[in-house]
């Protein structure tokens, strides 16, 4: 685990903080596109079998939160987000905590779960998240993404999937809707790509108008 001194933003050398508007969409037209990083000290891989109620409950009782079972759902009390990625298989992130979370995060599961057929692995250090909003928000990403994202079929906030963009692999989670009536989407991928997919989504969104925003 990396010391809490050594870490920095995947996109910190882009100096985006410098670049960023205080007020997310000011100056920006109906059409914009807001772009901006969200900061991710805590993020932790679960496996387990949704059908033993004992598994289900112990996470229930570590997180204070239920752990989605359907399908592409998410479940989040505004701090903690729980993605499901597959039939045994979760990402829990927590935003905005301190550097020391994912460590606490890990512990708190792995005690809970002690005894139980359960795998917990920190995965926030190989993390990237890149938030994206706005009413052309979903136009830009289907450049690149095959997923059908019209409201009927990614259906709206809660919902999230594994898949690609721009030959970028991703976890793609719509979190909400902004004040501008857009949707809202925070986009994980592993740090290594979090560089190039930054700088594909600002040129995709060009014609929409673009403007980054603070995490």
């Amino acid at each position: 685990m990396t010391d809490a001194y050594l870490r920095q933003s995947a996109l910190d050398h882009l100096a985006l903080a410098g670049r960023a508007t205080l007020v997310p969409g000011a100056g920006a037209g109906p059409g914009a596109v807001l772009l901006g990083e969200r900061l991710l000290p805590a993020a932790v891989n679960l496996r387990g079998d949704k059908q033993d109620p004992a598994f289900l409950d112990a996470v229930k009782q570590a997180l204070k939160l239920d752990l989605p079972t359907a399908p592409n759902s998410a479940s989040s009390n505004g701090v903690l987000t729980l993605l499901w990625l597959g039939p045994d298989e979760w990402l829990a992130t927590f935003h905005d905590a301190t550097p020391e979370a994912d460590g606490q995060l890990v512990a708190r599961l792995r005690e809970a779960l002690k005894g139980q057929h359960a795998a917990v692995t920190a995965v926030g250090e190989s993390l990237a998240c890149i938030s994206i909003t706005g009413p052309r928000a979903r136009d830009v990403i289907a450049k690149g993404c095959p997923l059908d994202l019209h409201p009927r079929v990614f259906g709206g906030p809660g919902h999230c999937a594994q898949s690609h963009l721009a030959k970028t692999a991703i976890i793609l989670h719509q979190i909400g809707a902004t004040v501008e009536g857009g949707p809202s989407f925070d986009i994980y991928t592993r740090r290594s790509f979090a560089d190039y997919l930054w700088r594909w989504l600002e040129d995709a969104a060009q014609e929409y108008g673009a403007t980054v925003v603070m995490p």
